[in-house]
């Protein structure tokens, strides 16, 4: 394959993960084509992930973190700086990793994208070609480097069960992608976390409900050491329709909207929501919300519920 040939994404064929033993990956790649966003991606759904290892150690550390470290997903990068710097054959490595746990439970996924966008790319971020900082009469400018590459992957490439063009992917196609071929499932975890506003807005929220337009148990007597979990402080919001409207107004607006972060390359949301102390009307709506959406959200989407001032209750 010439270094300026458009490369067409292999047909995917989702990779069913193992029941039992070790899926290993090998990530490999032309420089500016997109393979740390790949191992990024691989990270984020589970894989244990090593970059730019020499080859030679390979094989021992696979097997140390699979055998001693108990990891039954792992990625390995092997780049142009991979083979340039260890005199090791990439073939016989590769061939060790079958040997030792099956060919089923090995592949090769090669990250490439056509010349004219990788050298867009290096001019865009000003890094220079791994090739070109190297002293090699062969490389004069940056396309010579990129045909370079192309050959001495060669090995890598033509091994490859599954190859990706990013020429024209963002990096949200990119990730369901890769999503889709190793068999994972697109998780998000929404943290609903009541707070206090005269502790702090949390840092991390995504979305902040500010709820301290509500009527306010902590002025009766009685509730005042209640807080929103107790079935009192409910009996009190329960007189007030404004409460009811407020908890439906927020749970149809994250209804519609959180299923959409399942598109976004994200894996958690935080959503904040605030009353003064943190104690009564944020915890009410912060419960009531986890235990709707728990429900009514796809199943893709973990709801927990976390109350940051739980240690300032007993004040």
């Amino acid at each position: 394959m010439s270094a300026n040939e458009s490369v067409v994404t292999a047909d995917l064929k989702p990779r069913v993960p193992s029941t039992g033993g070790v899926d290993v990956l090998i990530v490999s790649g032309r420089s500016g084509s997109g393979k740390t966003s790949v191992l990024n991606i691989l990270e984020d759904l589970g894989y244990y992930v090593i970059d730019n290892m020499p080859l030679s150690l390979l094989s021992d550390a696979a097997h140390k973190l699979t055998e001693d470290g108990g990891i039954t997903n792992l990625a390995l990068g092997v780049d142009i700086r991979t083979l340039k710097a260890d005199s090791a054959s990439f073939s016989a490595i590769y061939d060790t990793l079958l040997n030792s746990y099956g060919p089923d439970k090995v592949r090769i996924m090669y990250v490439t994208a056509q010349e004219s966008v990788l050298v867009a790319r290096f001019a865009a971020t000003r890094r220079v070609h791994p090739l070109m900082a190297v002293n090699d009469y062969e490389i004069k400018n940056l396309p010579s480097a990129i045909i370079k590459e192309t050959e001495t992957l060669r090995p890598i490439s033509g091994n490859a069960d599954i190859t990706i063009d990013t020429s024209q992917l963002n990096i949200h196609q990119l990730k369901e992608l890769v999503r889709e071929y190793v068999g994972a499932d697109n998780q998000i975890t929404v943290n609903v976390l009541s707070f206090g506003f005269k502790y702090g807005v949390p840092i991390d929220a995504d979305f902040v409900f500010d709820v301290r337009i509500l009527p306010n148990p902590h002025w009766e007597p009685q509730l005042r050491v209640k807080t929103g979990k107790d079935t009192e402080v409910a009996a009190f919001f329960a007189n007030f329709p404004q409460v009811e409207e407020m908890k439906q107004d927020i749970y149809r607006y994250l209804d519609r909207w959180l299923p959409e972060f399942l598109h976004n390359n994200r894996h958690t949301v935080t959503v904040a929501v605030g009353c003064t102390g943190g104690k009564h009307r944020s915890v009410f709506l912060a419960e009531y919300l986890y235990s709707i959406l728990s429900e009514s959200l796809p199943r893709e989407i973990k709801v927990m519920v976390k109350h940051r001032e739980k240690a300032h209750w007993k004040a």
